[in-house]
């Protein structure tokens, strides 16, 4: 089957370690069910995956992606969970110290077929596309949960995301204003920006630029870049979640701000299956859909990871398969 994946890291030039090309097929076993992909979208947990980030070179060759939507082996239009906790752990998936994404430990999504723990598809409901639903599990539950279930914020607070382009950050936007929360942006570009502005931010500003007031909350997926201005951006008593250092891991910490302005920070790494269930329901009501940026053919991988890699992205990257 055709498939992207990675046979050796190249840390220092990623593009170069994607190859695209036939694959083994999924073997059935008991309690897995085989997803027939119909699209699946790109992450940046992708690209560190071509550096070796998190996959070692003895687990390779491995098929690359999180996200798909397809069919399962009953015909159900399904979404695919990306989190795959231990069999025997109970409650919250993403805290499960055995747990890991689809593509580290097992074959990934960005192939013809992927073979998935059977709890792990959920219903696909008709008012979502393939290409649509492709883009929920890893950037839009990222999302969800960090908006709503981590933050505490609610409507008529209002919330920075900082990094208005990316997967996480457009579908931030979007989700927050559509529950009635009043959302600051930033964007490096005039175009980036503008892209926010679309989705639904009230106001948007220059990486760094002085907010007009503090806000209840700042979206971090950028990380070192950002960090320092994130604080700088809350309110007393105002938090900061964080899931995502694309920039860098390691800004000072500004403590004294931390404390003196009993400022929160708080973690969130993905979703549980519950949440992506909410997350599907909450599109379903309120109308919004993830932004997509591109859609291509999986046979075109190469050009979709070289617009992530160079940062040309406005919303999600979606690969079709026939």
């Amino acid at each position: 089957m055709l498939a992207a994946y990675v046979s050796k890291p190249a840390p220092d030039d990623p593009l170069s370690a994607l190859e695209v090309g036939d694959r083994p097929e999924p073997e059935a076993t008991d309690g897995w069910t085989t997803v027939t992909v119909k699209a699946a979208s790109l992450n940046h947990h992708d690209v560190f995956s071509l550096r070796g980030v998190g996959l070692p070179e003895d687990r390779m060759p491995m098929i690359l992606g999180c996200d798909a939507a397809g069919t399962d082996e009953h015909g159900n239009d399904v979404v695919v969970h990306a989190v795959l906790s231990d069999p025997s752990w109970q409650g919250d998936e993403t805290l499960d110290p055995k747990r890991s994404l689809l593509s580290e430990r097992y074959q990934g999504t960005l192939a013809e077929q992927v073979l998935v723990p059977t709890r792990n598809v959920v219903p696909k409901p008709a008012e979502l596309s393939f290409p649509e639903a492709a883009c929920l599990a890893t950037a839009w539950l990222t999302a969800y949960r960090m908006l709503f279930t981590k933050s505490g914020v609610r409507p008529g607070d209002t919330v920075l995301v900082q990094g208005a382009s990316g997967g996480v950050a457009t579908a931030l936007i979007s989700l927050a204003s559509a529950a009635g929360i009043r959302v600051w942006a930033t964007g490096r570009t005039e175009e980036k920006r503008a892209l926010a502005t679309e989705l639904g931010a009230h106001a948007t500003f220059e990486s760094g630029a002085r907010l007009p007031e503090r806000v209840d909350a700042v979206f971090e997926t950028v990380g070192e870049a950002t960090w320092s201005h994130s604080l700088k951006s809350l309110k007393p008593g105002g938090r900061v979640v964080v899931s995502g250092s694309t920039s860098g891991a390691a800004p000072s910490a500004d403590l004294q701000r931390v404390f003196f302005l009993q400022l929160s920070v708080i973690g969130s790494t993905m979703g549980t299956r519950d949440e992506l269930v909410r997350l599907i329901q909450f599109c379903q009501t309120s109308g919004v859909r993830p932004r997509i940026d591109v859609e291509l053919p999986l046979s075109d991988a190469h050009e979709g990871f070289g617009r992530m890699i160079d940062g040309h992205t406005a919303g999600k990257i979606v690969f079709i398969l026939d």
